[in-house]
């Protein structure tokens, strides 16, 4: 695990509650001290978890103190049955924190359609309330993992006016990976002081170029959730609009969310490479966006990848049935700096060999410039491989 910064006043448990059969950990409780201004970005999927109806319309006042996440089990597609479950989960909460539960934010992943049962919360929910320490943020993201390889954490400590304020992020991601709220969750935190429409403004647009820009399977979820919480712990920090302190905190938020995003698609169901998708030369940014999505999400790109074929026809086709008017006369594409395509044509079979080693690397870059105007966008994917065919067949067994 990777060195991080907690922000003050927060305090973290975990425990094996008996959700997941193999017995390990499997749900974890983040608390702050006194009630956090909070934002949230779900998913756009129709087919809404109970966990998540229930924190959206909770969270819309703006104040969240508490986050219950559980894994193995996602609670979603079960009825209001799943909803009386996600409820009393909440209430059992709020009622060892002595708080409302109305800021207390549920979110579960796992399996779909399964229902959940109450009792592991009832016997491990004292023990979490009790345990809670300001050192178990690890145990917490551990807890939220289902087919993750990896725990994902980044953070950030930043200067302002003199005084020090703490990011940090957690989250969880292997599969079912798409944008549109891109199963993920992620839960960031922090002792700055913002106001919960400022915060939501923030968390928006950092999420569009972090976790809506990544893509492992082109699958969304139906639990997908980000929690952007800051409780003003951190005294003398009071991030204000269009200030240099909201500058200066937008850029670590930014970049917190977007190594958290990376790490997903690094650890992508059976995933042995992450490309990032550049497009540039695009009439719009939103153009530039649609044709880069089209490329990460083909299939038959990403076997490319896997299979280390430097086929840019692949690439260029995708392109072009991205639904955005292109030359492909102008296009050129690169691997890193090996150029594979100038102005829509093969540069020659002496560049086989180079392209063919960028695409041995564990990460590189495909650059596609259209030559049309200034539009420009980036998107994350990872290769598609046969052991994320064997981790999803026998997902539920």
């Amino acid at each position: 695990m990777v060195n991080y910064s907690v922000p003050r006043g927060y305090r973290f448990a975990a425990s094996a509650s008996g959700i997941k059969k193999s017995g390990k950990l499997d749900l974890g409780l983040i608390v702050s001290d006194q009630p956090a201004r909070c934002a949230g970005v779900y998913t756009r999927n129709q087919v809404v978890a109970a966990p998540l109806q229930l924190t959206k319309d909770r969270l819309a006042a703006g104040q969240c103190q508490a986050i219950l996440v559980n894994s193995g089990n996602a609670n979603a597609c079960t009825g209001a049955a799943g909803l009386d479950v996600a409820r009393a989960c909440g209430d059992l909460a709020a009622r060892r924190l002595k708080i409302d539960p109305q800021l207390i934010a549920l979110a579960s992943t796992g399996v779909i359609g399964q229902p959940l049962s109450l009792a592991p919360f009832e016997r491990a929910l004292p023990g979490l309330a009790e345990n809670l320490r300001t050192d178990g943020m690890a145990a917490v993201a551990e807890a939220m993992r289902t087919t993750d390889r990896y725990a994902k954490i980044a953070s950030a400590q930043l200067e302002i006016a003199g005084h020090s304020c703490r990011i940090v992020g957690l989250a969880k991601g292997a599969g079912m990976i798409h944008p549109d709220m891109a199963t993920m969750l992620a839960f960031v935190l922090t002792d700055a002081e913002l106001a919960a429409p400022h915060l939501q403004r923030l968390l928006s647009a950092a999420v569009k170029s972090s976790f809506n820009s990544i893509t492992v399977d082109g699958d969304t979820s139906t639990n997908d959730m980000v929690l952007l919480l800051a409780n003003g712990a951190a005294p003398g920090v009071a991030i204000l609009p269009e200030s240099e302190a909201e500058a200066l905190f937008v850029q670590e938020l930014e970049r917190v969310l977007l190594e958290l995003a990376k790490m997903i698609v690094r650890d992508g169901e059976g995933a042995t490479k992450v490309a990032e998708i550049q497009v540039c030369g695009a009439q719009s940014d939103a153009a530039a966006r649609q044709i880069a999505r089209a490329v990460a999400t083909s299939s038959l790109v990403k076997t490319a990848f896997f299979g280390e074929d430097a086929n840019w026809g692949r690439i260029i086709a995708a392109v072009g049935y991205a639904g955005v008017p292109i030359d492909p006369a102008l296009i050129d594409i690169y691997f890193d700096q090996v150029q594979v395509v100038r102005g829509g044509l093969f540069v020659g079979p002496e560049v086989e060999a180079p392209a063919t080693a960028v695409l041995k690397q564990a990460e590189f870059c495909v650059r596609i410039d259209l030559h049309q105007a200034q539009g420009a966008a980036r998107y994350y994917t990872s290769d598609l491989t046969y052991d994320y065919v064997k981790i999803n067949a026998d997902y539920r067994t």
